[in-house]
């Protein structure tokens, strides 16, 4: 069993002690750093804290090393990917965040990385769709009803998100983009208040993640009228694709593992894996099933940089056309 031990700053797993520095030059038995931290640029609690909290129960032992989880939040993520990016290039300290990587990198003129070129991506956690949600009290009953309405009386619908920039906001710009409509963007300052004014009607549709969303689903407060999958999803059975009223419509939420720019490759691929091998276990479908998430067990360090590359082209070809800027 492992035993965690709250620190200030971070978590450690195994049996390190508070203060312990992060990065060592000892390997394990599997050629992988024995101390390895894992940054994650958000506070304590949401997803992609507790999926590095999961994994590093489950990697740990796996590969022989102790785990250290390390909060460094603050600006959308960007502080904390800022440190990753000028670690030292060992695998010894990782980040792990979001698709929210690269809608940052699309609204931010002024990052301190290059999100193309400061990063190795290592390994896909998983992925989910988001869900087209709308108050109960809205007359919609379908995507093509939302699409209608929207083509119809423009400026009409006010669609909320988690703030400017952030996946709710920019997949909310994208059915604008490829539906040709125009909805009014109201951000907010997270999820949870945007979902409360959804519910109380202030604003008529949102493009919600699985974990934020499904409560207000089950109350009967909210309504799902599609998936930003390609494909149906089984979290929602029965709920189809935003694509078959918006053709070619698709945005999937990810979490994934990165390195600094110039890690060896004998290194991302072994840490490629090891991961691959821990989010396939047991412990981790179940966290994940917990965020309506499906994990990446297939997906190579390649195939996960490639999808990188394609959110970042994605989110700043909207923020170019929608002129979007976080600064």
């Amino acid at each position: 069993m492992i035993n965690f031990k709250a620190c200030s700053k971070f978590v450690v797993v195994g049996a390190l002690a508070c203060g312990v520095a992060a990065a060592s030059a000892a390997e394990s038995e599997h050629g992988l750093p024995k101390t390895i931290t894992i940054v994650v640029p958000f506070n304590p609690g949401a997803s992609n804290d507790t999926f590095a909290r999961a994994l590093a129960q489950v990697l740990g032992p796996q590969i022989g090393s102790s785990i250290i989880v390390e909060n460094k939040p603050g600006a959308g993520g960007i502080i904390g990917a800022g440190y990753v990016s000028r670690a030292p290039k060992d695998g010894a300290t990782l980040l792990l965040t979001s698709s929210s990587f690269a809608t940052a990198a699309a609204v931010h003129k002024s990052l301190p990385y290059d999100p193309d070129k400061s990063f190795a991506p290592v390994a896909m956690l998983a992925q989910a769709p988001m869900l087209i949600t709308v108050g109960a009290q809205t007359p919609y009953q379908s995507a093509a009803d939302l699409i209608a309405d929207a083509r119809a009386h423009g400026g009409k619908i006010n669609y909320a998100s988690a703030g400017i920039g952030s996946i709710n906001h920019m997949s909310g710009e994208l059915i604008d983009s490829m539906a040709k409509v125009k909805m009014v963007h109201v951000p907010y300052k997270g999820a949870a208040s945007a979902l409360t004014d959804l519910m109380a009607g202030q604003v008529q549709m949102m493009v919600a993640s699985p974990s934020s969303a499904l409560g207000p689903v089950q109350s009967g407060k909210v309504r799902v009228l599609a998936v930003t999958s390609p494909k149906p999803s089984s979290l929602v059975p029965g709920v189809p694709p935003l694509a078959e009223t918006v053709p070619g419509y698709s945005v999937e939420i990810w979490w994934g593992i990165f390195a600094p720019a110039g890690t060896p490759r004998p290194v991302v691929d072994r840490l490629n894996a090891e991961i691959r091998k821990a989010i396939d276990t047991p412990q981790m479908r179940e966290r994940f099933s917990h965020e309506g998430a499906q994990p990446s067990t297939t997906v190579t360090a390649e195939q996960f940089t490639e999808s990188v590359h394609q959110d970042l082209v994605k989110w700043r070809t909207i923020a170019q056309q929608k002129h979007i800027t976080a600064d």
